[in-house]
C-alpha cells in the first residue's frame, strides 16, 4: 500500500465525521437555494423606540450551530478568498465546481465565510443560503468523501 492512499485515507477520516453532521441540511439548503431564510421583526411598535433586526428561520441557526461544533470552519478564511483570488459568489461557485480533495481548505474556507462572517454580518447567513454557496460546498464535500471513501485492499500488500 502506497503513502498517498494511506494519507488520502487520512484526510477523508478526518473529515467524514463533520461532513456528515452537515449534510443531512442539504435538502432543507436545497429547498431554500433563491428564496430569503430571514425576515425583519417590527412587531409591537419596535420601529418608533428602536432599531428592527432580523429574525432567522430556525434551521438556518440549527445549520450555523452543527457547524460551529465542527473542525469544517476557519478562522482565517480571508486568506483563502485572497489565495485564490476569490471575488464574487461565482468565483466561489466556480472554484467549488472544480474542486478536489486537495481543495477541501479552500472549501473549508468557504464555508467559513457564510457561518462565521455570519456571526458579524448575519446578512452572510441568508446570502450563502440563498445564492446556493453553502449547498454547493456541502454537496462538494460530500462527493470527495464518497469518490474517496474506499475500503483499504490488503491483498497484495503483504498483510493477510
Amino acid at each position: 500500500m502506497d503513502k498517498d492512499t494511506l494519507y488520502i485515507q487520512e484526510i477523508v477520516n478526518g473529515y467524514r465525521p463533520d461532513v456528515e453532521r452537515l449534510v443531512r441540511y442539504i435538502p432543507w439548503l436545497e429547498s431554500k437555494t433563491g428564496i430569503n431564510v430571514s425576515n425583519m421583526y417590527k412587531g409591537e411598535g419596535i420601529a418608533e423606540h428602536s432599531i428592527s433586526f432580523p429574525v432567522y428561520e430556525s434551521t438556518l441557526m440549527s445549520l450555523v450551530q452543527d457547524a460551529r461544533r465542527t473542525n469544517l470552519l476557519d478562522r482565517n478564511y480571508a486568506y483563502v478568498y485572497s489565495r485564490n483570488r476569490i471575488r464574487s459568489a461565482s468565483d466561489e461557485q466556480r472554484l467549488i465546481a472544480v474542486a478536489t480533495i486537495r481543495e477541501m481548505d479552500m472549501l473549508k474556507g468557504i464555508l467559513s465565510k457564510y457561518i462565521l462572517g455570519g456571526m458579524t454580518k448575519g446578512r452572510l447567513w441568508t446570502e450563502g443560503v440563498s445564492n446556493g454557496s453553502i449547498l454547493k460546498v456541502l454537496l462538494k464535500m460530500k462527493e470527495i468523501l464518497e469518490y474517496w471513501d474506499k475500503p483499504i485492499e490488503l491483498s497484495g500488500a503483504g498483510i493477510e
